[in-house]
């Protein structure tokens, strides 16, 4: 795992991101066949591609969920707060067996049910309703809590959001709160394209670090640093991972 240097940034022995993903698996061909069938501007490609390492990393190597058991109480809920830019979490979803492939022919399509933003109530394996961006940590924390006042104390909380989408103030109350209560079940993986207004002195990984958070900084195109990362957590607090690819053109 690459840990966060004092600018925020992989150490200068970390191999830079680039084009070309660093993966342990073979499924990486089909997934990216399976994203190349979601056609138009709509499909936001530069966004799809700079989630599409944290995604396959998250469905194949992290998450507790089995597509035949959406309901299933014990899962692991993935929150994809970065919701105006769904296609590569289509693609991956398809490979994984949510939904039958054929979907992504019709994206958007008027009796499609993938939409421009995903819709839990349309498409299995989507546990919120996305795309305005700012509100996606909000509604990991309350399901967090949720969570933690049933019992139910083996599910994790994934969020994934862009660095731009930081600059939206509602997800610092939720930055603060969940360090503040000490929200053990919640990770947050930041998309760190270059693309955000505002910076932080010290690095975006200390917006989080000062509130509590456990945090790791990695390369977003090396799978098995995202992997490390992502499973890093203390169990007693919450866990921040940071994903750098190349900046956005």
């Amino acid at each position: 795992m690459r840990t966060t240097t004092a600018t925020g940034r992989p150490p200068a022995s970390a191999t830079l991101p680039g084009r070309q993903a660093t993966t342990t698996t073979g499924t990486r061909p089909r997934i990216e066949a399976l994203l190349r069938r979601l056609t138009g501007d709509e499909k936001h490609a530069p966004s799809a591609h700079s989630t599409l390492d944290v995604l396959q990393v998250l469905y194949e190597r992290v998450l507790n969920i089995d597509p035949a058991r959406t309901d299933d109480p014990d899962r692991d809920r993935f929150l994809l707060s970065k919701g105006h830019g769904p296609a590569a979490y289509y693609a991956v979803l398809a490979a994984r067996g949510f939904f039958p492939e054929h979907w992504l022919d019709d994206l958007a399509g008027p009796d499609s049910p993938l939409g421009h933003h995903p819709d839990r109530l349309l498409v299995p394996g989507v546990e919120i309703g996305s795309g305005s961006l700012g509100h996606g940590l909000g509604l990991g924390v309350g399901i967090a809590l949720g969570l933690r006042a049933q019992g139910l104390l083996r599910p994790r909380v994934h969020v994934l959001l862009g660095d731009a989408e930081l600059d939206e103030g509602s997800n610092h109350e939720a930055i603060a709160y969940a360090g503040a209560v000490g929200l053990a079940s919640l990770t947050a993986i930041v998309v760190d394209n270059r693309s955000a207004t505002h910076g932080w002195p010290g690095g975006l990984a200390s917006r989080f670090t000062v509130n509590g958070w456990t945090a790791a900084t990695v390369d977003g195109r090396d799978q098995d640093a995202l992997a490390a990362a992502l499973t890093g957590h203390d169990n007693r607090r919450p866990h921040l991972v940071v994903a750098v690819t190349e900046p956005k053109e």
